[in-house]
């Protein structure tokens, strides 16, 4: 082989070897995976941990309790507490807005065999049939029907202490025995029999509020 061959297979060697080292260097690594970024819509809202001023923080823990312990109630962003332990004349059904923290109240009246004296407060719950009494416990809102006081709707008692509600027929109605003037001439409502009588002025506002699936807690916490 002549010189000048061999240089000529020399440089074409240095040639091909540059060509490959570059080729690797400027070969992309492996692909990493990247997160993905999640929609705004899919982030769960988050709850108000505290209870808005006139409902009393001890019931308003017991109703979020209920709520978490009963799978039935599917609408989480709102609920109703029921404070019997104020005087019917005091708006004591308060509607409860679990994603701002904020709250709409309203007269409603309890039972007469739970009042027998009609002293305007709630002196001892029954889940007895015909007892006439209002009863504690998580309800269930059920579906709306018309009955002899209009618009009402039905409610399914979801613990042992208002396990007959539906049997009972205790419901949310209007009333005109539970309207503001009552409480105003009289220093109280008038007695229903168990069932949550709201008055009739604002009965579609409260059934609006709560629709079907939504939680009313009852009780009375003296302390």
């Amino acid at each position: 082989m002549n010189q000048d061959r061999r240089r000529f297979l020399l440089s074409a060697s240095v040639l091909v070897a540059g060509a490959v080292g570059t080729a690797r260097a400027s070969a992309p690594g492996p692909m990493r995976a990247l997160k993905p970024m999640l929609p705004a819509q899919s982030i769960a809202p988050t709850l108000t941990p505290t209870p808005p001023a006139l409902v009393k923080p001890a019931l308003f823990a017991q109703a979020r309790a209920a709520m978490e312990r009963h799978p039935q109630i599917i609408n989480r962003q709102r609920m109703a507490l029921v404070d019997f332990a104020a005087p019917s004349s005091d708006p004591r059904l308060h509607i409860v807005n679990l994603l701002d923290g904020t709250a709409t109240s309203y007269l409603v009246a309890h039972g007469s065999g739970s009042d027998p004296d009609h002293s305007g407060w709630l002196e001892h719950f029954s889940n007895a049939p015909g007892s006439n009494a209002s009863c504690a416990g998580a309800f269930l809102t059920a579906d709306p029907y018309v009955g002899k006081h209009g618009a009402s709707q039905r409610l399914i008692g979801l613990d042992p202490t208002n396990s007959n509600a539906l049997s009972r027929a205790i419901v949310l109605h209007g009333a005109w025995y539970a309207e503001p003037a009552v409480a105003s001439v009289r220093g109280k409502l008038g007695r229903s029999q168990g069932c949550f009588a709201v008055g009739d002025s604002v009965k579609a506002q409260v059934m609006a509020q709560l629709g079907q699936g939504s939680l009313i807690y009852a009780a009375k916490l003296v302390a």
